[in-house]
């Protein structure tokens, strides 16, 4: 009993008495002047006990779905009971040797070993998920359901302490002498020596009861035929579109109560429910009245979402430009497609070069993509003019900007995807428009088709005249 040759003697002086309360004022200073000096234990102290292994948790009932057509039927989707705890083990006695006696100090028996810890108890199993389909939800009241969460399992006992060692003399008184009887200074004292029992050990805490298993919950599905699963959005390729068209579905869910009313009597269930109350369904089909062939477009992936007002939201791809309207009738939404170009087809415009001089300057530019016809096109103009008497020579890049702005739909001829810019009818200075003069003409071209659009940057630079 280690702990106890430390004690101190304050808390030793509270201590005693309580233990040894035959002992008179007197004898307790004694006994503390002597514990002042030496304690020691005897005996060996008792191990404590092995904590007991938790109960398994009981098996979780499959969920089942049915049929119901009227005819009488038991089920039972109960979780199984959890497993008991084990009872902790009982602590150890603690192995006493004999007393000493006769010792000039004093003594306590050691303590006995703690009771090990009950295990816990498993907890149950849950109860089964119950789906039925019924389109009469009378066929449910001949139906008997047992689905009860498991009940927790039962948990360990703690394990008992085990006794500590016992003091079979309780105290006993030491003389010592100095000197020889009979010489002068010859004296005797005696001193009294206290021996204290050993604790017992303390009883093991017993384990916990394991938690219920959840109770079992109703699917109720009003129809005769299997339930698909909801398809809120889609990649589809236009081919499939156009060939087979694609369906997205949504089931409209409601939570309700009254569950155990639907059943048999006694039956046991959780008494709110899920129930279908509506399967919401739209196909889209891609009607193609382009005069475009559409083999070129037919592998391009179109993304489909059901939306919650249960019209369908179509997203094309971005370099895909296309000319659509969208008519919705009987949950069937038709894509109608009447023109169709590549976005890179949309900025292929190259320029042929400048000509002329003063009112007669022109640009002329062809749209190599051939899709002019179909496409909306701006022009804005940047016209700079250098004064540098070397740009016959080489290339300068002090161009100043003299003229910026949109031009007219009047200064453009166009036909057969062939645009003039007729630049000398512009609002420029004249002179900046004479012979002799080095000119840079930046045009910022944007291309607009059903809500699409790209730009596409062209640099020219000349020497304006027979100079050049």
């Amino acid at each position: 009993m280690g702990w106890f040759t430390k004690v101190s003697l304050t808390a030793l002086f509270f201590f005693v008495p309580s233990i040894f309360p035959f002992l008179n004022p007197n004898s307790v200073m004694c006994f503390l002047t002597a514990s002042a000096n030496q304690i020691v234990s005897f005996g060996k102290e008792g191990k404590q006990g092995v904590d007991g292994k938790d109960g398994e948790k009981g098996r979780d009932s499959e969920a089942l779905t049915i049929f119901a057509d009227g005819s009488p039927q038991k089920l039972d989707l109960s979780g199984q009971e959890g497993l008991l705890g084990e009872n902790g083990g009982n602590g150890e006695n603690a192995l006493c040797e004999n007393q000493p006696v006769n010792v000039n100090y004093n003594l306590v028996g050691v303590d006995g070993g703690d009771g090990g810890t009950g295990g816990n108890g498993g907890d149950g199993g849950n109860a089964g998920a119950l789906t039925i389909y019924a389109t009469d939800k009378s066929y449910l009241k001949q139906i008997s359901v047992q689905a009860n969460g498991g009940i927790g399992g039962k948990p360990g006992e703690g394990g008992n302490g085990g006794k500590g060692c016992q003091c079979p003399e309780p105290y006993w008184i030491v003389e010592s002498c100095n000197g020889k009887p009979g010489d002068a200074n010859y004296s005797c004292s005696s001193k009294e020596f206290r021996c204290l029992n050993g604790e017992n050990g303390k009883n093991g805490r017993s384990g916990r009861v394991g938690r219920n298993g959840k109770i079992g919950s109703l699917t109720l599905i009003n129809t005769n035929q299997p339930l698909a699963p909801d398809r809120l959005s889609a990649s589809v390729t236009m081919a499939e579109l156009k060939n087979r068209g694609f369906s997205l579905s949504k089931n409209i869910w409601e939570t309700r109560t009254g569950a155990k009313a639907l059943f048999a009597p006694d039956s046991v269930i959780d008494d709110q429910y899920l129930e279908l109350i509506e399967r919401v369904e739209n196909s889209v089909v891609l009607i193609w009245n382009a005069p475009q062939v559409f083999a070129p477009f037919s592998d391009r992936t179109l993304t489909l979402n059901l939306k919650d007002d249960r019209s369908i939201e179509m997203k094309f791809p971005s370099d895909l430009w296309l000319e659509t309207n969208i008519l919705e009738r009987n949950n069937v939404t038709q894509l109608l497609v009447f023109n169709a170009i590549k976005s890179q087809d949309a900025t292929k415009l190259k320029s042929k070069g400048l000509s002329g001089v003063g009112l007669g300057l022109e640009l002329e530019l062809i749209d190599e993509g051939e899709k002019s016809d179909l496409i909306s096109t701006q022009f804005n103009i940047r016209y700079s003019v250098s004064n540098s008497s070397e740009a016959r020579l080489r290339p300068v890049n002090d161009y100043t900007l003299r003229y910026e702005g949109v031009i007219p739909p009047e200064a453009i001829r166009y036909s057969n995807n062939r645009f003039i810019i007729e630049i000398g009818r512009l609002s420029i200075d004249p002179r900046y428009l004479v012979a002799g003069k080095a000119i840079q003409v930046q045009l910022d071209i944007k291309r607009t088709f059903a809500n699409n659009s790209a730009t596409q940057s062209i640099v020219e630079k000349t020497i304006l005249g027979p100079f050049k």
